[in-house]
């Protein structure tokens, strides 16, 4: 449970009283914040501890909602753009109150419907959340239990001569390199992949496979996955053309080499001329 309310966060906030506009959730200082009727449940009760996003409303009062936003503070998501004003923008980061981009923290003028790369911050001298295209700034240093093949969750930020950029677990600058990539990527996705290593720069070389003996053990399952879902036979083997192989099976050649030579080891499968058979 929450010592006292974290603007920005999720709260775990125990249910202290009950009332007309809504339920007045408390932390352990005895601060509240209300949690509107809209987000009520009859499974709440008084006495009961959940977990709320705490923001603020129209009015800036502080306010708890059950609902998750698309970034919290310190997170960056692309967000789609709903109106624009002489003094800024407001994009939709999935709560009831769009968050608003202060002009002066646009790098260009914000446009209905586009997306744009966006950080939730705090505004120094109002203290409500607000966006921020000032990202390089706020990302944060990797921490150094991301070992190879730690799983994480990345948004593809930018295409660069070398791969593309992404935004690790919303907070983490990470690279993943084009000669590795072997299914459809485009400016931003969310990609589940793998720590592949952490830089002496502090930034994260990712991949959508695992490394090493991880990675062929992961393309076996993969391939073996597939072969069982398709009645224990597919038409590929070692021969078949890589393009294919990649389409298919989003594994390179040799990859997808190693996979059949690990199945065949384990006495899963048998590989033929005219493909590959469950055994």
């Amino acid at each position: 449970m929450n010592e006292t309310l974290h603007m920005g966060e999720i709260n775990t906030l125990v249910i202290d009283r009950s009332t007309v506009p809504g339920l007045f959730l408390k932390a352990l200082d005895g601060n509240d914040v209300l949690l509107p009727n809209q987000y009520v449940t009859d499974a709440m009760h008084v006495g009961d501890t959940i977990d709320v996003f705490v923001y603020t409303d129209s009015e800036d009062r502080p306010v708890a909602t059950t609902l998750s936003p698309k970034a919290m503070l310190g997170e960056i998501a692309f967000l789609e753009v709903v109106d624009t004003t002489p003094i800024g923008a407001f994009v939709d980061w999935g709560l009831m109150k769009d968050l608003f981009v202060p002009k002066a923290l646009q790098k260009r003028p914000f446009s209905v419907g586009e997306k744009r790369l966006v950080r939730v911050i705090r505004d120094e001298q109002t203290g409500r959340l607000v966006g921020t295209e000032k990202i390089t700034g706020g990302l944060e240093a990797p921490p150094r239990d991301f070992y190879p093949n730690t799983p994480v969750t990345f948004m593809i930020i930018a295409k660069t001569p070398l791969g593309y950029k992404a935004i690790v677990d919303h907070r983490f600058e990470g690279m993943i390199y084009a000669n590795e990539i072997f299914e459809e990527v485009r400016i931003g996705q969310i990609k589940e992949g793998y720590v592949k290593q952490l830089r002496p720069d502090g930034k994260l070389d990712l991949s959508l496979q695992m490394t090493g003996k991880a990675k062929a053990s992961g393309a076996a399952d993969k391939v073996y996955a597939m072969l069982q879902a398709n009645g224990g036979m597919l038409p590929y083997n070692s021969k078949t053309d890589p393009e294919l192989i990649q389409k298919t099976f989003g594994l390179s050649k040799k990859n997808f080499k190693a996979a059949l030579t690990q199945l065949v080891g384990d006495q899963k499968i048998i590989v033929k001329e005219n493909g590959i058979y469950g055994i």
